[in-house]
């Protein structure tokens, strides 16, 4: 049996740290502010931003949530971004994706004051990410390396396939992992859903991250005995046996890799609760930064 990489463990204990510093951030005066705009009603975006702020009370981390409907148009959406930039209580600002059709989330990204940007998408944050000063770290890639950091296993030297290449997770990723520095110096290979003869990569690398966004994509016959599977994947199926009429599934088939890899991260209880931990890290960062 592989060892299990445990996210709720692993972000459970990173929640720790970050209440204990919002406390000393706290006894200093300040106080850590978040600030979420969500627009429209989309079900999963509404779940997303229902976590986001219940960590953030659990952390001590001041928490707005700004609701606008499904019709606001850009030019109101970037004047409640302005706003909050001009707001000097909050530090940290999100623009819950995806938006409504017909309005551009890369120009809300981009509208938002790089000192709060702390889902790191403006583009003079990712261009200091890439020259290896980062401001802020991705959270879905920042939670990646870090369950590798905490449970012990080898990144620098190793061979590192990454299976998908979203601005979000692949890029950004593959740009960390591969930094001259104690958590990189890995060599990578980015993948994707179009790569020819994909089992050839993937049965070569130490280890493999797949976020691609297909359900089993990834099985056991493209992996090797020695290897780490991280599954970032996030994907609804059908199932009339639940409830909500859907289970949550990675992009690995977790069955066959476990029958081979030496390490593994589940779908749900991985990388998805390491993503809310390391934003509440880039809040208190923002703070700091700020004050």
């Amino acid at each position: 049996m592989p060892t299990i990489i445990d996210g709720k463990k692993i972000s459970a204990e990173i929640r720790q740290e970050v209440k204990t510093e919002v406390s000393e951030i706290k006894a200093r005066g300040m106080e850590p502010h978040l600030a979420v705009i969500i627009v429209g009603s989309d079900p999963g975006s509404q779940v997303y931003v229902r976590n986001k702020h219940k960590a953030c009370e659990e952390a001590g981390i001041r928490s707005t949530v700004i609701e606008m409907p499904e019709t606001t148009t850009q030019e109101q959406l970037l004047a409640q971004v302005e706003k909050l930039n001009q707001d000097k209580t909050v530090h940290g600002i999100l623009v819950q994706s995806p938006v409504p059709k017909g309005l551009s989330e890369e120009k809300a990204f981009e509208s938002i004051h790089p000192l709060k940007d702390v889902d790191c998408f403006h583009p003079q944050n990712v261009g200091l990410l890439m020259l290896g000063r980062p401001r802020f770290l991705p959270a879905t890639p920042a939670g990646v390396i870090e369950l590798l950091v905490r449970y012990n296993i080898k990144i620098s030297g190793q061979y590192v396939v990454i299976v998908g290449r979203s601005n979000i997770v692949g890029k950004p990723l593959a740009g960390m992992l591969a930094q001259k520095s104690e958590r990189g110096n890995a060599t990578v290979t980015v993948c994707h859903t179009g790569t020819k003869g994909l089992a050839y990569y993937t049965k070569q690398a130490d280890i493999v991250i797949a976020a691609a966004g297909r359900p089993g994509l990834i099985t056991g016959d493209m992996l090797n005995s020695n290897c780490t599977v991280i599954d970032v994947g996030t994907n609804r199926i059908p199932d009339a046996t639940k409830k909500s009429g859907y289970s949550l599934v990675g992009d690995v088939d977790f069955e066959s890799a476990s029958k081979v890899a030496a390490n593994i991260s589940p779908v749900p209880g991985g990388v998805g609760l390491m993503t809310i931990a390391m934003l509440l890290k880039n809040c208190v960062m923002a703070t700091k930064l700020q004050s």
